[in-house]
């Protein structure tokens, strides 16, 4: 938690040397060939040994988990897997920390003339990041926080420029911090394992324990939300070019101007001011809303503690007690960006909840939004505000676990699960119920405006093209690079866009993360093969949520019982796909996602791909 939240050279240092030396420890566990015949030999016999449903369950994913570590390896093959593991985690480590390095190299200073074009906050913004580098003046910094905004506000088209590539060439820049070489050993290595293994490729490897099964259903799902994307995105391009042509402009439409002038278009049909909104959506609200829907669903309440150390002044600490007052947890949140901290939003443990010693769950939720000068409001957009409710869902997928044991705990589940319950908590964020009571403005704590409320919530389903295949590009990428078998002599760059010219994207959408800095992909396993996961919980959990707009109550008790009994406590107690449906009732349904992001013409949709 340090080396993502609190970093610094001696525990950069520290990281490189213990890691791989951690995954070779891990790998003389998973490796033992008695302690795997000893596991073998009870599931083969399982049928005579009375075992509850979760010892069953705890039997059959550690059996399957020695499996696919390598257990049934033998002699040389053996051996060598362990090398593999080790290698990767000095890999992982490297990709992380150039990709840090990168990112906290660059700053760009702001003049007097340029923070006059900017909006009040981004100013505020821009001065804090100066002063925590000892910097004078304001400076744009490559944190998603800094460079997202000042894109999306900055008239100045050079510094758009400028801003846009210094943040996609994180880790290609050909420097000591440069990132191609890491991946191609990264993705040869894991083409080894997997082939260790009888798999043909990773992807197949990795998509074999997830709900997907294939990487052709993985595929297959993000090709049918690509083509209904990418027309909306078409749209979106040319409204964006009438703009620029109206401003008397013969420019292209480029990566750095999408944001500039989608911001306009945003303004211009919904009204809407990103400063207005702000104003009404404070940090320490929003962490009350997120607080308020888990007591309304769940029963549990949150009260703040101030007499537990934390690693960083930043740090706030809550207990969570259950509907009877009992301390059933404790959250930490890690809400704003600093140097030393990675870019991003996470949910991490410090401990797992654990029914065999009875511990409750440490779970920790870090964000990165902009720190406000002291005695100010920290104010954050309604993006930020999804992330702090995405990362609540599944601070809550940790807290509310409730397992008789810790391999089974928490988020302990498929990958393209995990983000189920985090993507569903999302939803209640947008409900008139939760912002009419929590969207207060930061100076008078007047309520949001009904009619400013009602233009927020249209302006949801805007851009959505851009946002879809933006992910997607790196969806398709990432699963791609994971399909290939012969990863040394790949060209990075060539090879990024080769996947993206093969679905005809447009120019002026990139990747969201370009594979140099694609953290999810290579700084571990958790994504790798995997980024689509993201869309598969889309599908769960736009439909999902059609449950309580179904029933008439967002907070419907009968349903929230379900979705806490089959979901949020469950942990990997029984295959995602039953405890879906233990909520649900039955299998998900695509309809819900492509209604939500507007995407209302789509082909005949396969329930079961």
């Amino acid at each position: 938690n340090l080396a993502t939240s609190a970093t610094n050279d001696e525990i950069r240092a520290i990281q490189r040397d213990i890691n791989p030396r951690l995954a070779a420890h891990r790998a003389s566990i998973s490796l033992n060939p008695e302690l795997f015949a000893r596991i073998d030999s009870l599931y083969r016999s399982r049928d005579n040994l009375a075992l509850s449903p979760q010892q069953a369950r705890l039997l059959a994913t550690t059996r399957e988990d020695f499996i696919r570590a390598g257990a049934q390896l033998e002699g040389d093959d053996r051996a060598r897997f362990a090398e593999i593991r080790s290698e990767l985690a000095g890999l992982y480590t490297r990709f992380s920390q150039n990709e840090q390095a990168d990112r906290e190299a660059w700053t760009m200073a702001l003049s007097e003339e340029d923070i006059a074009e900017l909006p009040d906050y981004i100013v505020a913004a821009a001065a804090g990041a100066a002063a925590d580098r000892g910097l004078e003046g304001h400076v744009v910094t490559l944190a998603r926080s800094s460079v997202e905004p000042f894109l999306q506000s900055s008239p100045n088209r050079q510094q758009r420029e400028a801003a846009w590539r210094a943040w996609t060439q994180r880790g290609d820049n050909g420097n000591e911090n440069d990132n191609k070489d890491t991946i191609r050993e990264i993705l040869a290595l894991r083409l080894e394992q997997a082939n260790l293994l009888g798999f043909e490729t990773f992807a197949h490897y990795r998509t074999a324990g997830t709900m997907a099964g294939t990487p052709d259903a993985a595929m297959a799902l993000m090709d049918q939300v690509w083509w209904p994307a990418r027309e909306r995105a078409l749209e979106e391009a040319a409204d964006i070019e009438a703009r620029i042509a109206a401003a008397g402009l013969d420019h292209e439409l480029e990566p750095w101007d999408w944001r500039f002038y989608t911001e306009q278009v945003r303004a211009e049909r919904y009204s809407l001011d990103e400063s207005e909104v702000k104003a009404y959506l404070q940090l320490d609200n929003m962490i009350d809303a997120m607080f308020y829907v888990a007591n309304e669903l769940f029963g549990i309440t949150f009260v703040e503690r101030t007499d537990i150390p934390t690693y960083h002044p930043d740090v706030r600490v809550w207990e969570m007690r259950d509907p009877e007052g009992e301390v059933a947890g404790i959250f930490y949140g890690d809400f704003f960006a600093r140097p030393g901290k990675r870019g991003g939003a996470w949910m991490s443990s410090f401990r797992l909840q654990n029914g065999l010693t009875g511990d409750i769950p440490l779970i920790l939720n870090n964000c990165n939004y902009n720190k406000p000068a002291a005695g100010e409001a920290a104010l954050i957009s309604f993006t930020d505000a999804v992330t702090l409710f995405h990362e609540f869902g599944h601070g809550l997928h940790g807290l509310l676990s409730n397992t008789d044991f810790p391999s089974l705990a928490g988020t302990s589940v498929d990958r393209d699960f995990v983000e189920f319950p985090a993507q569903l908590y999302e939803h209640w964020l947008s409900q008139p119920e939760v912002l009419e009571r929590f969207a207060l403005r930061y100076d008078t704590d007047e309520p949001m405006p009904t009619e400013l409320l009602q233009r927020m919530l249209s302006a949801t389903r805007f851009n959505q093209g851009f946002a879809t295949v933006e992910f997607l590009n790196s969806g398709f990428v990432d699963l791609s690079y994971h399909l290939n078998t012969d990863p040394a002599s790949l060209d990075i760059d060539n090879f990024e866009n080769e996947v993206l010219a093969s679905r005809q994207n447009l120019d002026g959408i990139p990747m969201r993360h370009r594979s140099t800095q694609f953290l999810h992909s290579f700084a571990g396993e958790g994504y790798a093969a995997g980024y689509y996961s993201y869309l598969w919980a889309g599908v769960l959990d736009n439909d999902g949520f059609a449950a309580f707009e179904e029933a008439g109550n967002i907070f419907d008790p009968t349903l929230a019982q379900k979705l806490y009994e089959s979901v949020y406590s469950a942990g990997d107690k029984q295959p995602a796909m039953e405890a879906y449906i233990g909520f649900r009732g039955r299998e998900p349904r695509v309809e819900a996602l492509l209604r939500k992001r507007g995407f209302t013409e789509v082909n005949s949709v396969n329930n079961e791909s």
